[in-house]
């Protein structure tokens, strides 16, 4: 009996071929030497990462790198702010993304560059790489399979996922870069700060760039939040959907996909 996985990728593959404007046959989705290409260009496949491709969220990166501070006394003080912050985070995320951003990031104020960086290669060991869901690793072989183009659009910190996007073989990515001076971290992040309509506008900038037809191409999320990354594409769909999410689907017929 086909487990909850497998379920997910054959429904992928029904649509694909199905619904899919160029595809007319199963051939059309097994030939892996061709891309998808026409006048318009090649299509993508675009994924919001935490909650859409793993389980994790920010939230969980900044907890481990609170429990490898210099010193017991900084490794104990980051950590009980950590958890002391949860609930403003979550009401934050819950008002705007955009706003938790800015108010998530200020906690990395004070951290050496050097650790951050030095601590990368065991976050993905330890905390990154066990929470990669167990259909991510097909949905992503299933796109790249008709030709896709495989990005990734995070609110991560780029130096927190570099190892993740190789595991995965991810072909582009962008996520959000922290402001260092003097080797520590302000709690600031550089623009562009990757959420919502800036998620959206990357995309339409990065299409026109490499060429990629997004009437053609998939986007996927599983938050409310990526609705501007989601509605300029052709293909829609949502992942382990937040409700609201998930309600929005359902009244526009995008196809919803469970991964876990």
């Amino acid at each position: 009996m086909p487990n909850e996985r497998e379920i997910a990728i054959k429904v992928l593959l029904f649509t694909l071929t199905n619904f899919h404007p160029k595809a007319q046959n199963l051939s059309y989705v097994k030939n892996s030497t061709k891309k998808i290409m026409n006048k318009n260009g090649q299509a993508a496949a675009f994924y919001d990462l935490e909650g859409t491709l793993l389980s994790t969220n920010l939230v969980h990166t900044l907890a481990f790198y609170a429990k490898r501070q210099q010193g017991l006394w900084q490794t104990a003080k980051k950590s009980v702010e950590t958890v002391a912050k949860l609930p403003f985070f979550g009401a934050a995320d819950l008002y705007s993304r955009n706003v938790f951003n800015e108010v998530f990031f200020k906690s990395y104020s004070g951290f050496s560059e050097d650790r951050l960086r030095y601590f990368s290669d065991e976050l993905f060991e330890e905390v990154l790489k066990p929470a990669i869901f167990p259909g991510t690793p097909d949905l992503i072989a299933s796109g790249k399979k008709i030709g896709q183009r495989q990005v990734v659009l995070t609110g991560a910190l780029d130096f927190t996922i570099e190892r993740l996007m190789d595991h995965l073989g991810i072909d582009d990515f962008v996520a959000n870069r922290l402001e260092f001076v003097n080797g520590y971290a302000t709690g600031r992040v550089l623009p562009p700060v990757m959420a919502s309509a800036t998620k959206a506008k990357w995309i339409r900038e990065y299409a026109e760039r490499e060429s990629i037809n997004l009437s053609e191409s998939y986007a996927y999320s599983d938050s409310i939040s990526d609705l501007p990354m989601l509605s300029i594409v052709g293909h829609p769909v949502a992942i382990c959907p937040d409700f609201r999410l998930k309600q929005t689907a359902l009244q526009h017929d995008w196809a919803i996909l469970d991964l876990k």
